[in-house]
């Protein structure tokens, strides 16, 4: 029965998706990699979402809550200022210079060497880390709910090669041939699902806890571990209160703003006001996140006590003992479209950042847009393959991999972050300025995180890496305004209108957005 309510709700997601996709012209970038700039606010808020959240997310939080509490929320919470930044300031200039992917900006506002430097970043974090990393936990996830190596009767290596190789090909299909819109399409579904699903643990769990009553069970977890509900870190945790006004702010404004893989679904809006509209929903929701990505972690906490050796085994053990077995088929469901989402969603976004930044500026610059397409969609096909032969093979690798994630996307997150503030706040700043915060950006911080810290300095007397992060990027911006004083551009940059969507704002951005970001620091104050 489970199985079937699995295979059941996949389909249905699949059906609706090329249902809702089949007049989308795709022989176009604009219609392959935009999704037609058709998307509307509610498509573009449950894509965000569903991008975001995947099983390394929503296991690694819980794991993290389980040791320290609702602290970590702040991975979840700042995200909501941080969209709320972008819908403000980033995308009317995405959208006002018409733009298929963020180096694309790059190579307007500085040059095209920027731009290719800048998608080779992107491309390497993809290929190397995330997608790889996003089949991994997700085939682990599915074996361990659906006990796939006894159903199947196999050695479990065998069983995560199956798994991984059926959720890559399956995110292929979405991603390389049903474009942005099918990719978009299938995440708003699987959004809602995600809620509803996500939302259950805690609902049951909290029954368990309180006997019967969700109220009491509140009642029970806050008055029993009372530490577990400090929001601000001492210097020890993992997320010290300070960073939150340093680098844990710049961290979610790359992600949110820059990330191609994230902003390409506020790119293919149908106006600014669709954009401005998807992005507030999406952070609103972000806000609720950690009831379903902190509160699950503390409740496992209650029910198991400190004894699990394992933190990020919490999650998928609360879910076992909380969750009616009527229900596991369609929560696997969810979660293996949560899995599918971050796949496809950075498969896609490599697609269109080798297609328009490298093909066509570098392979063969008189390409038909329908050439530029397909040359995207080889890429994406023979980049798929090789996440799909690397991901089972991250079983065998060092402990410890999941958590350095984050520290290791420092080395191309800030400087690509850093280009592209001082990009739009400035328009004399030339592009040798951009090449060399990219490469003192990448440099220090690799210097500062993995020679100075382990070798030289040690673990324990180091800054946190989000502070490392928050001086890197400052310096890097002084760097590029001495060079602008000193060098500047001979004419100064204007960021031209392109006229591909209307750009009028909504205008309820101000209020909607000051709200979210009360919300916030209501939520701190609360649980200060």
């Amino acid at each position: 029965m489970q199985f079937i309510t699995f295979v059941g709700f996949t389909l249905l997601v699949a059906i609706i998706s090329y249902w809702k996709t089949r007049k989308t012209d795709e022989s176009t970038s604009d219609g392959y990699f935009l999704g037609g700039r058709s998307l509307t606010g509610a498509v573009i808020a449950g894509s965000l979402l569903l991008t975001n959240l995947s099983t390394e997310q929503i296991v690694g939080l819980n794991g993290a809550a389980y040791r320290e509490g609702i602290l970590v929320m702040a991975w979840e919470t700042l995200a909501a200022i941080a969209m709320v930044i972008t819908a403000v300031f980033l995308l009317p200039r995405y959208l006002k210079g018409g733009i298929t992917t963020v180096p694309q900006f790059l190579e307007e506002r500085y040059d095209k060497m920027t731009k290719t430097i800048t998608s080779g970043l992107f491309l390497s974090g993809y290929v190397v880390v995330l997608l790889p990393i996003v089949l991994y936990s997700g085939a682990l996830a599915i074996n361990s709910m659906f006990n796939v190596p006894e159903l199947l009767g196999v050695t479990k290596n065998t069983a995560l090669w199956i798994t991984v190789w059926g959720i890559g090909i399956i995110g292929s299909i979405y991603a390389i041939f049903g474009g942005l819109r099918a990719v978009a399409i299938s995440d708003t579904i699987n959004a809602v699902g995600l809620l509803v699903g996500g939302l259950m643990i805690p609902f049951f769990g909290l029954l368990a806890v309180g006997d019967g009553s969700i109220s009491d069970g509140i009642s029970v977890l806050i008055d029993s571990h009372p530490e577990k509900f400090e929001s601000m870190g001492g210097p020890d945790a993992s997320v010290p209160f300070s960073t939150i006004f340093t680098g844990m702010m710049l961290v979610n404004l790359f992600y949110w703003g820059t990330n191609q893989a994230i902003i390409q679904r506020a790119l293919g809006a149908k106006n600014l006001k669709e954009g401005q509209k998807g992005l507030l929903l999406a952070s609103f929701f972000k806000i609720l996140g950690p009831l379903i990505v902190v509160l699950p972690g503390i409740i496992a906490f209650h029910i198991f006590g400190a004894e699990l050796e394992n933190p990020d085994e919490a999650y998928a053990m609360l879910v076992t003992k909380v969750l009616p077995a009527t229900l596991v088929g369609f929560f696997a469901a969810v979660l293996f479209g949560a899995i599918l989402s971050s796949f496809n969603s950075a498969l896609n976004s490599s697609v269109t950042l080798f297609g328009i930044d490298i093909y066509k500026s570098h392979f063969k610059k008189d390409a038909t847009e329908k050439e530029t397409v397909k040359a995207g969609k080889l890429f994406g096909t023979g980049l798929a393959v090789l996440s799909m032969c690397i991901a089972p093979l991250i079983a065998n690798a060092p402990d410890g991999l999941f958590g350095y994630l984050q520290e290791v996307n420092g080395c191309y997150s800030i400087p690509i972050l850093t280009i592209i503030v001082v990009g739009y706040l400035t328009k004399f700043v030339p592009a040798i300025a951009a090449k060399i915060a990219i490469i003192s950006g990448v440099v220090l911080y690799s210097f500062s995180q993995f020679v100075l810290k382990p070798y030289v300095i040690g673990d324990e007397n180091y800054p946190h890496f989000l502070h490392v992060m928050a001086i890197l990027f400052v310096l890097n911006i002084v760097i590029m305004l001495i060079i602008g004083k000193f060098r500047p551009r001979s004419v100064p940059f204007v960021l031209e209108y392109t006229n591909k969507v209307d750009i009028t704002p909504w205008k309820y951005l101000k209020v909607v957005g000051i709200s979210i970001c009360i919300i916030v620091v209501v939520i701190y104050i609360y649980f200060s």
